[in-house]
């Protein structure tokens, strides 16, 4: 194959792998496929068959081995620290009985409130969050 279809190839899977959401999969062949592409133009490499056998070694052995560690490094983020409602006192807007959704006000704000325990709980009680599910309070007696 002619060097320059080599180079071409490469910057085409580099650019598709920077369009798509991620993995590292297209840019190793895509670098493969530059090495291969300048060997050729270096007169290194002129073989057809040779140039398509280095370019599989390249890229298979550079995603084996150079993926994972590539992923660590872009992927450390320190993990994020929600703000936890945990232990804080809400106010039933509605009555609830156990294990039933309903409404309460928290920090301001109105909630979607399950009744998590044992007892019903009346319409302007204060309640105790035992835990948050997504936009779901889970409420306690206090």
């Amino acid at each position: 194959m002619i060097w320059w279809y080599w180079i071409f190839m490469g910057l085409a899977l580099v650019g598709a792998e920077l369009l798509s959401p991620g993995g590292f999969y297209l840019l190793f062949f895509g670098v493969a496929a530059v090495i291969v592409g300048a060997l050729t133009g270096m007169d290194v490499v002129s073989a057809d068959w040779l140039q398509w056998l280095l370019f599989s070694f390249l890229a298979v052995l550079s995603l084996l081995l150079l993926r994972k560690p590539l992923l660590r490094l872009t992927q450390k983020h320190p993990p994020q620290v929600m703000d936890s409602m945990v232990g804080e006192s809400a106010i039933l807007i509605e009555d609830l009985q156990p294990g039933h959704t309903g409404k309460a006000e928290l920090r301001g704000s109105t909630w979607s409130a399950r009744n998590v325990g044992t007892v019903p709980l009346l319409s302007g009680q204060r309640a105790t969050v035992a835990r948050v599910d997504g936009l779901t309070i889970l409420v306690k007696p206090e």
